[in-house]
């Protein structure tokens, strides 16, 4: 490799994007991290140990993330998740769709992205189909109809007075204080809350995988912002003003796992179209399933799966298609809105989780009590 791609900012994020996710596919393969088995431990089981990891990982996320913007080394208000058009029934009901096919499909993007290091054939069809459905949300059919009849029901927060989505500008306007003091009260209250409610807990506590995991990948996420908002920031030399580097979105970025399974995809149908290229969610995307292959090899795990009855494919793909179009409507999915849309404290964020976990929740309850009739 030449100096001047070793210094290229967006092989600096593609790069630390795939090595940031690897470290991501190996903790969460070793610790079985997955939302929609942590709710279903809750509804069926009763159990809590998966969904403190998680909201470990979002206190992690949401404190580390806030202070990086504190310190002015990322402008999280330029995430899309801060956008002040706030488009409510997208990300509830984009939410909800996507809770039901998780939960349909056994898992969600990311976990199948695990799955598939792991040598499942079942998940990397979920995943296919997902793509497709994910990319005709984006710009095809179903974005048609997402765009016409869901995104135009919104609320428009800068008439309200607030600049971003964000709960501290909420904060800050409802109580005078400053910016400053307000980011940082609301960020300490969230975090600390779910920091208190995970450790408190004494098998949690004595848990060491877990609450590990929930502490990297936390971190990871906010690595994910500092890589793209901070080391992937700078001069574009074709036009000379400052801009973010290998992103879609073209501006600051972390983890999410919907909208890069599609823009995956389309690199590969495209391959020879030179405007395309790796950009940090392509290479996060892969980046998760190396590491969840090498845990794979090294606790010899890996093995090869497909699908178990007729029945287990129509779920899979039923729950593939709902989680591509519901991932894209509701900006993202269990990890691009509960860990790195949260993170950013995002209104919309808080909505869109709020109908995945609805979702999921309602539809496990489903899946049981038709099993017990039957």
């Amino acid at each position: 490799m030449s100096t001047e791609a070793a210094v290229d900012p967006s092989s600096i994020v593609v790069w630390g994007g795939f090595a940031l996710a690897f470290v991501f596919g190996v903790v969460a393969s070793r610790a079985n991290f997955c939302t929609m088995g942590a709710v279903s431990d809750v509804v069926n089981m009763g159990h809590w140990g998966r969904m403190r990891m998680w909201l470990l990982a979002i206190a992690v996320a949401v404190i580390g993330s806030n202070l990086l913007l504190h310190a002015g080394l990322v402008d999280l208000p330029k995430s899309i998740y801060q956008r002040p058009t706030l488009s409510w029934l997208s990300l509830l009901l984009g939410g909800v769709l996507f809770g039901v096919g998780m939960s349909l499909a056994g898992g969600c993007a990311n976990k199948n992205l695990l799955r598939v290091g792991g040598g499942s054939v079942r998940s990397l069809v979920v995943l296919t189909f997902l793509a497709i459905s994910a990319y005709m949300t984006l710009k095809g059919l179903f974005g048609q109809w997402r765009a016409s009849w869901l995104d135009p029901v919104a609320i428009d927060l800068a008439a309200l007075g607030l600049t971003n989505q964000s709960l501290a500008s909420v904060v800050g306007q409802a109580t005078g204080l400053p910016a400053g003091t307000a980011l940082m009260i609301t960020t300490w209250v969230i975090g600390l809350a779910l920091l208190l409610f995970a450790f408190k807990d004494r098998r949690f506590r004595g848990n060491a995988t877990q609450w590990t995991a929930g502490l990297v990948i936390g971190a990871v996420v906010v690595a994910g912002w500092y890589l793209t908002g901070h080391l992937g920031f700078g001069e574009n030399p074709e036009t000379l003003e400052d801009g973010y580097f290998a992103t879609n979105t073209r501006t600051l970025e972390s983890l999410s796992f919907v909208a890069p399974t599609a823009f995956s995809l389309e690199l590969l149908m495209l391959w020879t179209d030179k405007s395309l290229r790796v950009t940090f969610g392509i290479a996060t995307a892969l980046g998760v399933i190396a590491g969840s292959l090498a845990w794979a090899l090294f606790s010899r795990s890996f093995r090869w799966e497909g699908f178990a009855s007729f029945d287990d494919l129509r779920n899979q793909l039923v729950g593939a298609v709902l989680m591509g179009f519901g991932g894209v409507t509701a900006m993202g999915c269990t990890v691009g809105q509960g860990l790195t849309g949260v993170s950013t404290l995002a209104i919309g964020s808080f909505i869109a989780l709020a109908g995945i976990l609805a979702g999921s929740a309602a539809t496990l309850k489903y899946i049981t009590w038709r099993a017990e009739r039957d």
